[in-house]
């Protein structure tokens, strides 16, 4: 780190600070209900919710599949060897554990992110499905920010304790736990 970078993180104002943990918190919060939502959407089989006059489309366990095997045997420009040899000899043939252990890696990922608990690790637990659609995706001639829209601000949270401001890791912190 430069001196110049070094003094500006250094005199940060308390109220800056502040503000930069509540925008880390909003970005854990918004990545926490998109997880949860498609989880539940697994979960429950079903795929569009409304609110109102918004509606919004999701991914249940069906349209998951569906999505898995058309990017990777129909759309694929540029293969990922590996990603394709995962998919067609691990995942697909066995999708009736996968499509379970995606729906519970979602639910868990999206509650930890929500509430703020064990916030690093359920970013973590995110990035698993994520990293593997980026590479998924990255050989399908997809518009440039895309995925890393998804991974990046994933390996923020994983590495900055966001669930200190409006979640249980600044309440249990107080307790005297670690974050």
């Amino acid at each position: 780190m430069t001196s110049t970078a070094a003094a500006t993180t250094d005199t940060l104002s308390p109220g800056t600070a502040r503000q930069l943990a509540c925008g880390l918190a909003v970005i854990r919060v918004l990545f926490g209900v998109t997880y949860l939502s498609n989880g539940l959407a697994k979960l429950f089989e079903f795929d569009r919710i409304r609110v109102g006059w918004y509606v919004a489309n999701l991914i249940d366990r069906a349209d998951a599949r569906f999505i898995l095997n058309a990017e990777v045997n129909h759309n694929a420009r540029h293969r990922v060897w590996l990603v394709g040899r995962i998919t067609n000899r691990l995942v697909l043939p066995h999708w009736g554990t996968f499509q379970w252990a995606l729906t519970g890696v979602e639910i868990l990922a999206g509650v930890l992110l929500v509430v703020g608990l064990w916030s690093r690790l359920g970013a973590l637990i995110a990035l698993v499905p994520a990293v593997f659609l980026f590479f998924m995706y990255f050989a399908n001639n997809r518009w440039l920010p895309e995925q890393p829209l998804e991974v990046v601000p994933l390996i923020v949270l994983a590495l900055v304790p966001s669930g200190l401001v409006w979640g249980l890791d600044g309440h249990l912190r107080r307790r005297g736990w670690p974050s």
